[in-house]
């Protein structure tokens, strides 16, 4: 892989010269995007809380104003209550309007936590969600060691006591298949309303997530316009402090807010701290040799290119959920 960038590989590789630059362009597109190409009246946000969203958000308001933008929360029965709370006090710093849709009873009807549950129940036969909460996770360790994803299944009793077991290919896949209704679900409800008041729908994915595949194909993929999909996470965080976003929201660890137990993006999908992924998937694309970013990250070459090895499989397997639809 032969070296591309002209600047010397450092841990500040990633911040931007200028910041309200960069918000500027990016808001500068969004108005244009909006208004002239979709010709739409307005800007329609699903709001989590979350530090994407929410600088998506400011950035929407930036570009089209507060008085164009209606951010949308939706909430299911595993939702954070943090969720609501955050994505309020945003919308109340940005004098935004806000909506909120309950999601638990469009999911009960899709049978989501029943089908999720069984495949559970197929694991551990104790497991009911009266009395236990859930998450699936996958191994930490296979990053650094070129190894296959491998996921594993954690039930938390009311007495806080955690079990794990390896989760087998096929409850594995119920239970994302199953979880994948509530991305679809929101989409479908935030296009509502889009549809209802000639607004473009925005979507929140950064660069990881769209790259590294880590959303719901017609789910919370789904979009008109995705304004930080070409920002890595920390430069996401650069813009959140440009913007005002409360302290809160930046401090808050990213989470999936998917399954009833509290589960980091890092335990869920990513298998490292963004900033230290941020950088490598830098060098990555970017031919830097594993041996310069091993330096600067104080890692091996080896465990370097196991990583850079690991993100390409990643990219591949997930290639699918980047295609438009095949056509004859």
């Amino acid at each position: 892989m032969e070296p591309r960038i002209t600047i010397p590989f450092s841990k500040d590789i990633l911040k931007f010269e200028n910041v309200e630059a960069e918000a500027d362009r990016i808001s500068r597109r969004l108005k244009d995007d909006i208004l002239v190409v979709l010709k739409r009246k307005g800007a329609v946000i699903g709001i989590s809380g979350g530090i994407d969203s929410s600088v998506t958000l400011a950035l929407t308001v930036k570009a089209i104003g507060s008085e164009n933008v209606i951010g949308i929360m939706l909430p299911e029965k595993d939702s954070s209550p943090e969720s609501k709370e955050f994505a309020l006090k945003l919308a109340g710093k940005l004098n935004i309007k806000t909506l909120e849709e309950e999601i638990t009873r469009a999911l009960d009807g899709f049978g989501c936590y029943r089908r999720r549950d069984e495949a559970v129940t197929a694991i551990f036969p104790e497991y009911n969600p009266n009395d236990f909460k859930m998450k699936i996770g996958i191994n930490q360790s296979g990053l650094n060691q070129f190894l296959p994803p491998v996921f594993s299944l954690t039930i938390i009793g009311s007495d806080g006591k955690a079990k794990s077991k390896i989760l087998p290919i096929k409850e594995y896949l119920q239970i994302v298949a199953a979880s994948n209704f509530k991305q679809r679900c929101r989409m479908s409800m935030l296009y509502y309303h889009a549809e209802r008041l000639h607004f473009a729908m925005i979507g929140t994915p950064n660069k990881h997530e769209v790259e590294q595949g880590f959303f719901v194909k017609n789910g919370d993929g789904g979009a008109d316009i995705m304004p930080i999909a070409h920002l890595y996470k920390s430069q996401v965080y650069q813009l959140a402090e440009h913007l005002g976003i409360p302290e809160e929201i930046i401090k808050r660890t990213p989470t999936s807010d998917t399954y009833s137990a509290e589960q980091t993006q890092e335990e869920f999908f990513f298998q490292m701290p963004y900033l230290e992924m941020d950088l490598i998937w830098y060098g990555l694309e970017n031919g830097v040799p594993e041996e310069e970013v091993g330096k600067v990250l104080g890692k091996t070459k080896e465990e370097i290119r196991h990583i850079y090895n690991n993100l390409i499989r990643k990219k591949k397997t997930t290639e699918y959920l980047r295609m438009a639809p095949i056509t004859y």
